[in-house]
Order: C-alpha cells, then sequence, then structure tokens
C-alpha cells in the first residue's frame, strides 16, 4: 500500500527548553513519509536556532511575526502538502509508534476524519507524572466536544486535510482560515465543533496513551480568568450556527469548565481560587453532580482538602490518590490495548 504524506505541523514560540526533544520524537516516529512544517511565531528566544541544528530534509521553517498559536497552526496547514495533518505543541511529545496507528486508523476507517489518543501526562523536566488524559473515544457528539473535548489537548489529533478544507473560513485578510486567530483557549474545542457539525466525517480515538502531554505551571491553561472569557466567546460564536446546542448545553460546558479549573488550581495548590472555580461550577449548574458523581465529588474533595487540612498531611493523601488513579488508568489502557488486538 502506498503510504500517505503526514504533515506534522509545530507551532514555536519561547519553548527552547523542550523544542530539540520535541522535534526529535517526530523523527523518531516509525511511520516515515511526513514533512515537519516548524512554524516560528516570531519565538523571542533560541528556539529556532536549535530547530535549525537539525539536519533532516523534511523538516521546513516558516516564519511569521508573533501571532499566536491559532495564527501559526493556521500558516502551517497552508504550507502543507500532506493528506494529512498532525498537529505538535513545542513542549510535548510523541511516542516513536505514534504517526504509524493514526494513519492505520483512519486508513482502516474511512467515515473518520480526526483520530485522537490518550495523553500522558508529564512533569516540566519530562518525567512521567503517573497520570493520563482518559477521554471517551468513540460516539464524539457536538455536546460531548463543547463539555468534555474528549480529544484532550493540541498535540493529539491527525486530521485528513479534506475536513480543514471543509470547515474553512475567510478572516479579514481574506486569508483562509481554520483556527479562529482570536481565541488563546478552547481554539481547539471550537475547531472541532465545526467538525462535528458542518461535516459528515467522525472523530474517533485510539485506546493507547501516544502523546506526552507536558503539565507547564506557566502555560496557557494556567490563565484561568482568560480561559474563561474565550469559553464565552466560542459559546457566542457556536451559538450563530447551532442555537439549540448551546441553549441546552451552554451552562453544562461552563460548569464542567469551573471545575476542570478547580482541579487545575488544586494543582497549583492555588486553595482559594480552586474552592472559588468549585462553588461557581455548581452555582451554574449544580447537576453535575448527578451527572457525573465521581468526578465532582472527587474534586470538591481534593478542593475542600487543600483548603482545610495541613499542607503535610494533604501532600500525603495526595500522593496516595494520584497513585491509585494512575495504576487504575494504566490497567484500563492495559485492558483496552488488549480487547483492540484481540
Amino acid at each position: 500500500m502506498k503510504t500517505k504524506k503526514v504533515s506534522v505541523i509545530i507551532p514555536v514560540y519561547g519553548v527552547e527548553k523542550y523544542i530539540a526533544a520535541t522535534v526529535q520524537s517526530v523523527l523518531d516516529q516509525t511511520y516515515k513519509d511526513f514533512e515537519l512544517l516548524i512554524i516560528d511565531d516570531g519565538s523571542p528566544d533560541r528556539s529556532v536556532e536549535i530547530c535549525q541544528k537539525f539536519t533532516d530534509s523534511r523538516i521546513k521553517i516558516v516564519r511569521q511575526p508573533n501571532q499566536g498559536v491559532c495564527a501559526a497552526r493556521n500558516t502551517g496547514i497552508r504550507h502543507a502538502q500532506g493528506e494529512y495533518l498532525a498537529f505538535l505543541d513545542g513542549d510535548d511529545l510523541w511516542l516513536p509508534e505514534k504517526l504509524e496507528k493514526h494513519i492505520k486508523h483512519l486508513e482502516n476507517s474511512p467515515n473518520v476524519g480526526l483520530s485522537f489518543s490518550r495523553s500522558a501526562f508529564i512533569d516540566e523536566a519530562g518525567h512521567p507524572l503517573g497520570i493520563y488524559q482518559m477521554p471517551k473515544l468513540k460516539e464524539i457528539t457536538p455536546p460531548l466536544i463543547l463539555c468534555r473535548n474528549p480529544i484532550g489537548n493540541g498535540s493529539v489529533p491527525v486530521i485528513r486535510r479534506k475536513v480543514f478544507e471543509a470547515i474553512k473560513f475567510q478572516d479579514c485578510n481574506k486569508k483562509g482560515c481554520y483556527f479562529d486567530e482570536e481565541l488563546r483557549h478552547f481554539e481547539d474545542v471550537e475547531c472541532w465543533l465545526r467538525i462535528a457539525l458542518k461535516t459528515n466525517l467522525q472523530a474517533e480515538g485510539i485506546p493507547e496513551a501516544l502523546t506526552m502531554y507536558r503539565v507547564n505551571s506557566r502555560g496557557a491553561s494556567t490563565n484561568f480568568l482568560k480561559q474563561l472569557e474565550d469559553l464565552e466567546k466560542v459559546l457566542e460564536k457556536t451559538r450563530s450556527y447551532a442555537p439549540d446546542l448551546i441553549t441546552q448545553h451552554g451552562n453544562r460546558a461552563k460548569a464542567y469548565e469551573l471545575r476542570k479549573l478547580a482541579r487545575w488550581a488544586v494543582r497549583l495548590k492555588a486553595a482559594p481560587t480552586a474552592v472559588e472555580m468549585a462553588h461557581r461550577a455548581l452555582s451554574i449548574h449544580w447537576r453535575i453532580i448527578l451527572e457525573e458523581p465521581r468526578r465532582t465529588l472527587l474534586t470538591l474533595g481534593a478542593v475542600y482538602s487543600l483548603w482545610l487540612l495541613p499542607q503535610p498531611l494533604y501532600r500525603q493523601m495526595e500522593n496516595v490518590a494520584l497513585k491509585m488513579t494512575g495504576a487504575s488508568q494504566k490497567r484500563r489502557i492495559l485492558q483496552d490495548k488488549s480487547r483492540q488486538v484481540a
């Protein structure tokens, strides 16, 4: 079977500590027929200089003034030559077999336009945290994307090029756009929603953790207030062409996001923020306790434990809980993988 070229797009801005390992994780792929587009988004550090040290002929560096990750991804899509497009943030990593498994998935599933995987969390030094993103893998509906974003993060999906052609829109400069450049958060959710609502192709996941997602305490995902502002923008934009979806699920999406931010605040040991986010989640849509009792009660337990307990005791409890969660998730991944092979 003739291989289908993949265009791998890496937006680069301020990631000199991580970019060499990120690029190397692409070059180490078992699937070899790809081009690697490194989009220099006006990076102020040595990130691009580090990229230039790689001599692989599949690498192409494209430069632009700093415009943000969405603009960098859009630039990458415009330059891409591949039948499939894959995205990788400049501080994340891929396992060597990632592209091979996604291409096989897409080739065997013509109704799937977006293939994604689970992710393993790593710390800023690249050490595994022993916990995983464990999203639902099939029957990915617009309400699920809006409320839970099962794709998980921007370093996970491999997408057919024709999907982007189907959702393309024009910006004020008459350029074809795919990700909304006005967003700094939820740009991926907004894009996945358009794919789900405006194409007949499905999103579907692979039951393995093929992406290593770096938890960076200074990353964009820790700017809580800006995230909530951008979520409101996504809800209003989606309301313009899918009003029933937002009417039925808008408040639920906000509550789920606030609950997620409460968990992020717990990780950052920001107890007052964690309490505020948890309380706001319940005030907006208290039914999250009924819809997802385990996840909601665990979040509330972590929030109040951080707020009320002495720090040494809290850290001990947190370590035990993380080990138990990680062990359970790992067993599930192994079980799902064995079922897939069978």
